[in-house]
């Protein structure tokens, strides 16, 4: 079965700096893409960064110039660099992976638990 397993996240005060992880574990044939949402209470989760396993980046307006997003393809591994942060970046931040696990399945989305991020002074 497919793991997403989020870390990183804490409490840092406005503009700090923290580095989220997320490993993909299980029986994983081939990853399209991965990413990183967030939701903040009260609202919807919305997009913050994706990247495709060929290495091209997609990020929200609002991450632009801050927030870096990067992957390790040997290890099923993608990072979120979060530079100059806000207190508006305050959110769960989730991990998602679109992926096929086996020959026998099509491809299909898998969320991790989540990461608490607090930007606060």
């Amino acid at each position: 079965q497919v793991q997403l397993v989020e870390d990183g996240g804490g409490l840092v005060q406005p503009g700090g700096s923290l580095r989220l992880s997320c490993a993909a574990s299980g029986r994983i044939l081939n990853i399209k893409a991965m990413g990183w949402y967030r939701q903040a209470p009260g609202k919807q989760r919305e997009l913050v960064a994706t990247i495709t396993s060929g290495g091209s980046p997609n990020y929200t307006d609002s991450v632009k110039g801050r927030f870096t997003i990067s992957g390790d393809n040997a290890r099923n591994t993608v990072y979120l660099q979060m530079n100059s942060l806000k207190p508006e970046d305050t959110a769960v931040y989730y991990c998602n992976a679109d992926l096929k696990s086996s020959w026998g399945r099509p491809y299909y989305e898998y969320w991790g638990q989540g990461t608490q991020v607090t930007v606060s002074s």
